[in-house]
């Protein structure tokens, strides 16, 4: 797996490239220039990985690793806004 620190920077800049809008229920991604409510939050497995691939030349198991920690504090940002 690629250095933690890169995938670290992959996942700040994703977390801060996603916009998230309390006020209209709100949630835009960077990748694929989706957005849902924040209520319906998901992350699309194959624009992600399309994103962190194209983007950033992360493998499949580096992916994986970002996927699971943008998840992570996107839902804890939501939860605990």
């Amino acid at each position: 797996m690629e250095d933690n620190i890169f995938l670290d920077k992959v996942i700040e800049f994703l977390v801060r490239d996603t916009k998230i809008d309390y006020d209209e229920d709100r949630i835009s991604y960077p990748y694929g220039g989706l957005s849902t409510t924040i209520k319906g939050f998901s992350i699309d497995p194959f624009f992600m990985s399309q994103y962190c691939k194209n983007v950033y030349g992360l493998t499949g198991e580096e992916i994986d690793y970002v996927w699971n920690e943008y998840k992570r504090i996107i839902l804890d940002k939501i939860t605990n806004k």
